[in-house]
This record gives C-alpha cells, sequence and structure tokens, in this order.
C-alpha cells in the first residue's frame, strides 16, 4: 500500500476540515522498547501520520533536543536496520496510520538506495525526508523510492523563492514539508501569520498537502498553524519529555503519549481557515 497511506490520510482529513497532527520521534530514544511502546501508542493518542527519525551521528539540521536524542539512541544500540524492525512492528499493528522516515543521506548510502528503499517498503514505511538530498542529487533515490512506491517528501524553506520552489517540488509526492523558521529544530518559533501566505505559495506550487514544523511546541502553536497548513508537525517538544521522563525516572511512555495527546486535542479543535481560537 505505502504512498497511497499519506494520500488517504489527508484526503480524509480535509473532508473532516481540519488539519493533521504529525509526531516526530527518534527511533531507539530512550532504548528499543520504550520506542517500539511509544511508536505503537502515537495513534491512540491522536497522531494523524508519524515521522520516525532515524538515528545519524552528525544531525546538522536538528537543534539540541533532537540531537541529544539521536545520542541516546545511538548509545542504546540503535541502527538502520532496527529502525525497519521498529516500522515493521508498527506497522503489524497498524495497517492505516502513515509512517515516514527522517534522517540523513550517509547512512541511506551506506546501505545502498535501492536497498534503502526495498527494506523501507517491506517494512511498511510511506515516505521519506531526507534533510541532506538536495534535488539536484536525488535522482538515484527517487527512482529507487518511485520503484519501491514510497514517497520522497522534500523539505521548502522561507529562503526558497519561486524559482527555487519549483526545483523543490519535482518528484515529490505525499506532502511538502514546509520548515516554518530560518534554522535548526525546536529553537525558534513558528509564526502563523507569517507561515499563512508560504503554505498558500507551496501548496500552489506543488498541488500537495504542506506540513509545517521546526517552530512547534505548545498546543496554542499548533493549533494556530494547523489553521494555516494541511499539518503541524513537532518534535523536539516531544523528545524533551521523554528526556525529562527518563532524567526524573518517569514512566516514559505515558508522558509522552500524554505530551502527544495535548497537542492533538489542539489541532483537531483547531478548523481550517478559523482566525481565532
Amino acid at each position: 500500500m505505502t504512498k497511497a497511506r499519506i494520500d488517504a490520510r489527508f484526503a480524509a482529513l480535509k473532508a473532516e476540515g481540519r488539519a493533521a497532527f504529525v509526531a516526530y520521534v527518534m527511533a531507539g530514544d530512550p532504548d528499543a522498547a520504550t520506542a517500539a511502546k511509544i511508536l505503537e501508542g502515537l495513534p491512540a493518542a491522536g497522531a494523524d501520520l508519524i515521522e520516525l527519525g532515524f538515528p545519524f551521528s552528525d544531525p546538522m539540521a536538528e537543534g539540541p533536543p533532537i540531537q541529544r536524542a539521536a545520542q541516546r539512541a545511538l548509545k542504546a544500540g540503535m541502527t538502520l536496520q532496527g529502525v525497519f524492525e521498529l516500522a515493521r512492528g508498527f506497522r503489524a499493528a497498524d495497517t492505516t496510520t502513515p509512517l515516514i522516515l527522517m534522517g540523513y543521506m550517509n547512512l541511506i548510502v551506506t546501505r545502498g538506495v535501492e536497498a534503502f528503499a526495498r527494506d523501507a517498503a517491506d517494512a511498511g514505511v510511506d515516505g521519506v525526508i531526507v534533510v541532506d538530498c538536495p534535488p539536484e542529487e536525488a535522482g538515484p533515490l527517487a527512482d529507487a523510492l518511485d520503484a519501491a512506491q514510497v514517497s520522497l517528501i522534500r523539505l521548502a524553506t522561507p529562503t526558497s523563492d519561486d524559482m527555487r520552489l519549483k526545483t523543490i517540488v519535482r518528484r515529490t509526492s505525499g506532502f511538502v514539508y514546509y520548515v516554518s523558521v530560518a534554522g535548526v529544530t525546536g529553537v525558534k518559533e513558528a509564526d502563523a501569520a507569517e507561515v499563512a501566505p508560504q503554505v498558500a505559495r507551496v501548496r500552489a506550487a506543488s498541488g500537495l498537502p504542506v506540513a509545517v514544523g521546526f517552530g512547534i511546541r505548545t498546543p496554542e502553536r499548533a493549533a494556530a498553524i494547523a489553521r494555516v497548513a494541511d499539518a503541524a508537525v513537532v518534535g523536539s517538544a516531544l523528545v524533551d519529555e521523554i528526556a525529562e521522563a527518563v532524567e526524573m525516572n518517569e514512566d516514559v511512555t505515558r508522558r509522552v503519549l500524554s505530551k502527544v495527546s495535548s497537542l492533538a486535542k489542539a489541532v483537531r479543535s483547531a478548523r481550517v481557515g478559523q482566525t481565532t481560537v
């Protein structure tokens, strides 16, 4: 089924008149067993789509929270093969929630782009976001993912002008990920008033739903973005919950899923096009 799940989910949410809530977690954080429990619980907690990061030692687009999450996962022994196993376990229990892998090209090249695409599809992955793969270099990966029926999802940023946007959206499917701030994840906050015209511009250029991330930490901010975009993505705030729960010796899964639930409720309460809370 692969990429068809993404299209089906966005079509269903559009019919409901609301945006998607997208939860990002790092595979293997704080360990493989706990990560599997978190992943399993995300849909019931309100995640409409899931982004699963695959840990890398040099995550250049990530701020400190996700950098630390990658370090915790690597220290606990997570590998790319382990990420596929997590995805496969999730998909065995959930056949409808889109699952997107997000990470860096180094690990994909090391595995081989054809093998990566094939393994992702076999594990039930629907799409891939590769932060450091520019469109000009993406041909082999795009070919492999197309053959495996897995979406290649690209990033657009505040500095992507109209000419660049045409290049970015070429061979993109599923949705476009709009980076709401100039900088890394989890540092600045997204401003819905500034984001709204950019979302419209990206949507017009691509013909695809637009998910906004990189600056959403609170339910209020998530709701504001959900009124102007097709999806609100939260990552750093969730991995911070994991880190704090570990430090406080609390139930990690319960704490992070509680955070997911509060964010998802805010997104679900915000109808597309509303101007007030």
